[in-house]
């Protein structure tokens, strides 16, 4: 439940335009599963805001790798890659195109950093703590150094941070 999120107005006029270079999104299932359990509803709703219709044409849109062990293999714009996500990341680095970003997925986020294929850390800080979960950066026995190329601070109390991997 991802209920502790605030995505205001302000907040969306800055990830939205991130996204637009964005043309393959990393999650894990859970992530995956709530994400298509409702976007591809949006387009549909005629209640839908223009930013909700404008992201839920990048997701019908958007390539999508998926680490499970569970979900049945997918065809067209969804890989399921299973227990080879970080050689399915390579391959797919690997490729002409836009920019790939994983959504909410510590443990993806995990196993991507310690095999060096994250190049950016584009974050966004909830002004809650929830005493529980999994931390983004837990089980890393080697350091990682980051530069930070900007922070923004908004009325809501949410902090983005981009940050860069430096060797």
């Amino acid at each position: 439940k991802m209920d502790f999120i605030t995505f205001d107005p302000e907040v969306a006029e800055y990830v939205y335009p991130l996204m637009r270079s964005v043309d393959t999104a990393i999650y894990g299932r859970t992530t995956y599963q709530m994400m298509e359990g409702y976007w591809p509803s949006v387009l549909d709703d005629a209640n839908a805001a223009g930013g909700e219709k404008a992201h839920a044409r990048w997701y019908a849109d958007v390539k999508k790798i998926v680490a499970s062990r569970t979900l049945p293999a997918r065809t067209g714009q969804v890989t399921i890659a299973g227990d080879h996500i970080v050689s399915v990341i390579a391959a797919a680095k690997q490729q002409p195109g836009g920019d790939m970003m994983i959504f909410a997925s510590p443990t993806l986020s995990h196993a991507l950093s310690a095999a060096g294929l994250i190049d950016e850390w584009r974050l966004t800080w909830q002004p809650v703590i929830l005493g529980g979960g999994l931390p983004l950066f837990g089980g890393k026995e080697a350091r990682s150094k980051l530069e930070l190329r900007s922070s923004n601070t908004f009325r809501s109390g949410v902090v983005a941070t981009h940050h860069v991997a430096r060797g």
